[in-house]
């Protein structure tokens, strides 16, 4: 049936026949879309906030550019973010693990998944109906050129949202054993465990930023009221690092039974430092694995040349004079 519709509407409209109505009706699917995206909610929280809002008071550029920009997202929020508040919750989990905390990242990536499929979609459009011009193209080539740089665009972000979230991880597992061997110094010349964390921070910005930057948002939640324990729990969650939740789980028993936090500290970071050169020795042991591809490939090929390339050219001579006259 498929083939029947596809040569009916080529020898109608020609060879982009079948393309012309796939883009005619998914620009159709679109207009029929947009008069409902684009109606505006009647939002009445904002209502009371905006009513609740003292007059007079100025903000600053900075902070009207930022709300500004949540506002234009916060429009299509319905469409930008998952209904199911388990998948909604995960990828801010995943956005987190990535080093996006702030409120619009969930839109922001709905949006560049938008934009970017929809527009290298476009262009892989554009450049199928030129190459149309200048040659025959069969029409399966055609929605390959049109179909596949819109689903590369469309995965892009989530492809670097991944690799961001296992770098930043790498970074902060690198970092952690450093972290824990300045906290037990400053325990033991006498700083309570929330200005050890603070000056951990402080120290490890240049070289582990992430690792920072997860200590830092720990000693302000600490700052604002929260519970320690939770803010702990919420940083082992938050960066999804076996060796962080192991961390956060000996703080929390230290503090249930009462014992020494420098005693707790001293062991733990031991055994970091441990940890730290045993991956370090995995990564040593597995490179003559990895090193033997490229020495079969570019080793064994050269030796074989070099030893068998005179006999079998001695052969071939031998053979041409026993067949000549």
């Amino acid at each position: 049936m498929l083939s029947g519709i596809q040569a009916t509407l080529t020898d109608a409209m020609g060879p982009l026949g079948p393309l012309i109505v796939l883009g005619g009706v998914g620009l159709l699917m679109i207009l029929i879309a947009l008069p409902v995206m684009l109606r505006k909610q009647r939002d009445r929280f904002a209502e009371l906030k905006a009513e609740a809002r003292p007059k007079g008071i100025a903000s600053s550029g900075k902070n009207l550019r930022r709300a500004a920009r949540g506002e234009r997202l916060e429009k299509y929020a319905q469409y930008l973010e998952p209904q199911k508040a388990e998948e909604l919750s995960a990828l801010r989990l995943k956005l987190l693990r990535a080093g996006y905390p702030d409120k619009s990242a969930v839109h922001m990536y709905h949006a560049a998944k938008m934009v970017l499929g929809i527009g290298l979609m476009a262009i892989g459009l554009i450049l199928a109906l030129i190459k149309s011009a200048n040659q025959d193209v069969p029409t399966q080539t055609m929605m390959l050129y049109t179909l596949l740089p819109g689903v590369a665009g469309y995965y892009l972000p989530q492809y670097w949202i991944t690799k961001r979230a296992e770098k930043r991880q790498q970074e902060i597992i690198s970092g952690f054993p450093d972290a824990l061997d300045m906290m037990l110094v400053c325990v033991e010349a006498g700083q309570s465990l929330d200005q050890s964390i603070i000056r951990v921070a402080r120290e490890s910005r240049s070289g582990y930023p992430a690792l920072a930057d997860e200590f830092e948002l720990v000693s302000n939640e600490v700052k604002a009221g929260k519970e320690r324990v939770v803010v702990l729990k919420d940083m082992a969650n938050r960066v999804g690092v076996p060796d962080v939740a192991s961390f956060v789980t000996t703080l929390v028993q230290s503090a249930t039974f009462g014992t020494s936090i420098a005693d707790a500290l001293r062991v733990y970071s031991a055994d970091m430092r441990d940890k730290r050169v045993m991956r370090a020795e995995e990564k040593a042991n597995t490179l003559p694995t990895k090193l033997t591809l490229g020495t079969m490939m570019f080793t064994v090929p050269p030796l074989l040349i070099i030893l068998i390339a005179p006999s079998a050219h001695g052969i071939v001579l031998m053979m041409s004079k026993m067949g000549g006259p």
